[in-house]
């Protein structure tokens, strides 16, 4: 059995009973920001409801089970238990209600594979992940140099390695800066 209590400015608190085990988790929200605390106890099964109940020093959650009575204190700075009974005197009780299991919702949900990621296009332009490959136009890249293109590929274009200029393949020169041309 699972409970939750609201416990205001966007504070919530999520107690449940996982056979011998108690989850306690502390949740707060504002805008832009979510912060979330959890605890798990060795407490054993049950016999009572928990009750929650605020005191000036945070809140007080008591559980009940063949263990006895155990007392958590749970404030914004953490979850913690406490080793004796606190002084629930002036103490307000804090209603919580019963709320699905988060056990029961997490093994009803299965999470299916992703499927593989299909070619995008864009226009002229196709992309592939798996080989990784890139066409736009007549031009084609791809990361794998194993393969042989199926399409026709062009001539590297040569350039001057002074200048950075384009050379024709038959000038043994640089016509813009007159270095050299390597073969």
């Amino acid at each position: 059995m699972a409970y939750t209590g609201d416990l205001g400015n966007g504070q919530q608190v999520y107690v449940e009973n996982q056979g011998t085990q108690t989850l306690i988790s502390l949740s707060s929200s504002s805008p832009g920001q979510q912060q979330s605390q959890r605890c798990t106890l060795e407490t054993g099964a049950w016999l009572s409801p928990p009750i929650l109940f605020r005191v000036p020093r945070g809140l007080i959650l008591r559980l009940e089970s063949a263990q006895g009575q155990q007392f958590v204190h749970l404030q914004a700075g953490g979850i913690s238990t406490l080793a004796t009974a606190p002084s629930l005197l002036d103490a307000d009780i804090l209603p919580l209600q019963v709320s699905p299991s988060l056990a029961s919702n997490q093994s009803a949900v299965e999470i299916q594979p992703m499927q593989p990621m299909q070619p995008m296009r864009m226009g002229n332009m196709e992309m592939q992940m798996n080989p990784m490959e890139m066409r736009m136009g007549d031009l084609e890249l791809r990361m794998s140099s194993s393969q042989p293109s199926s399409t026709p590929s062009q001539t590297p274009g040569r350039f001057c390695s002074q200048c950075g200029q384009s050379v024709a393949a038959s000038d043994r020169f640089c016509i813009h800066c007159g270095s050299p041309t390597k073969g």
